[in-house]
């Protein structure tokens, strides 16, 4: 089964327009602040279904949940690929969010379930941040791939149709999961009892203090990641653009090389810290240690980002963009394990699926913000706004020490 976990994390990341997506809008005529309101409209999206799909999940079958999941993906890239106005990305959107809600929080779960099945549950964080190393690899040569793409296309959007194999196999791949490992639940499904599921995940969410901490922490975290980490792509499109080997190839084919090559080193990079986040969580004494340093380090990072974009030391920012995806696959294992120490049996999945919510809610805020101040502003507003909050999460952590 673990290889069987590594492929799904592999063919997930073969997402060929994601180095290119803020590059794909531009395309399109969208400016900064535009992408942030699609951005954001994803996130609400995403938002409004991933904790009745994680219940969903726990109930009615958890690899029914992926195969629609991956379903709604592929019918968002035809979509993505054809779409020449707001409102069809806007549908693009939609069906993506759609494969995110009934993914994020499912597959952990499902990992989790087998782990405590074979006598493993101690092994939580070596092994999903052994699948998740195996993603991070996939991102690598997603990224080479489409780097050829671009270079040979000459446009950015033809590569949504290169996505479509990949996600098809992975629809296979699901197929050879155990049947045990489909339905948690028990006795015949009805709809009152997935509401009342929900509402008793929810509450016991809410009521625990530590599950209360952990949803505001990791918002805080991914919310702030993924609101600026695309803006990497059109910082390498001005690198590219001063890089006098490259002088003589059109504006597209030079960013596509650079972004390729950046990108390649960002998801190895990622890959092993993926791998690594145990021997993190071990070296600092446990998960909770673990991620405090983290804390630190990208406060460290988002404090560099400002006087790197004022000073116009792009090689710095982008640099800077790299250790904060390094730092993101350290934290996702370490979280992972977080919550499931502290989620009640059954519902790992409805526990996962609101972490995941909580995260869609902060992006879906912070992207919007954040485009409008790289428009008006300069990208440093995306290290100012992420040393905002990792201040405020440090002082949190050293305020419950005391």
């Amino acid at each position: 089964m673990l290889r069987r976990f590594a492929l799904y994390g592999f063919l997930k990341n073969q997402r060929y327009f994601e180095p290119f997506l803020l590059l794909v809008f531009l395309e399109k005529g969208l400016d900064f602040f535009q992408i942030g309101l699609l951005i954001g409209f994803r996130e609400l999206c995403v938002n409004l279904m991933e904790v009745p799909s994680g219940a969903a999940a726990d109930l009615y079958g958890r690899r029914r949940s992926m195969l629609l999941s991956f379903s709604a993906y592929i019918a968002s890239f035809v979509v993505f690929a054809l779409a020449d106005s707001i409102a069809l990305l806007s549908a693009a959107m939609f069906l993506f969010a759609i494969g995110e809600a009934f993914r994020t929080g499912t597959h952990k779960a499902m990992i989790l379930d087998w782990l405590n099945r074979e006598g493993r549950g101690d092994e939580r964080t070596r092994v999903y941040g052994f699948t998740r190393s195996w993603s991070k690899i996939g991102s690598a040569l997603s990224v080479l791939i489409a780097a050829g793409l671009v270079f040979w296309t000459g446009r950015y959007s033809t590569i949504f149709w290169f996505s479509i194999p990949p996600y098809a196999l992975a629809l296979v791949n699901f197929l050879g999961y155990p049947a045990w490992l489909d339905r948690a639940g028990a006795g015949p499904v009805t709809v009152r009892k997935a509401m009342a599921h929900l509402g008793k995940s929810v509450a016991d969410a809410f009521r625990n203090a530590r599950i209360r901490r952990l949803v505001l922490e990791s918002s805080a975290f991914e919310g702030t990641f993924r609101a600026g980490k695309d803006y990497l792509q059109p910082v390498l499109q001005q690198v590219a653009i001063g890089i006098p080997l490259l002088v003589s190839l059109p504006a597209n084919r030079r960013s596509a090389l650079l972004i390729g090559a950046v990108y390649a080193v960002l998801h190895l990079l990622s890959s092993l810290s993926a791998l690594n986040a145990y021997r993190l969580a071990g070296a600092r004494g446990g998960e909770d240690g673990g991620s405090l340093l983290l804390w630190g380090m990208v406060l460290v990072v988002y404090l560099v980002l400002v006087p790197a974009f004022h000073m116009n030391i792009l090689p710095l920012a982008v640099a800077g963009f790299v250790a904060l995806a390094a730092a993101q696959s350290l934290w996702r294992p370490i979280i992972v394990s977080r919550f499931h120490r502290c989620a009640p049996a059954g519902r790992e999945a409805t526990i996962l699926s609101i972490e995941s919510q909580s995260n869609s809610a902060a992006t879906m805020v912070l992207a919007p913000v954040v485009g409008f101040l790289v428009e008006r502003t300069g990208f440093a507003s995306i290290g100012i706004t992420g040393a905002v909050l990792a201040g405020v999460i440090l002082a949190g952590f050293y305020t419950r020490r005391r």
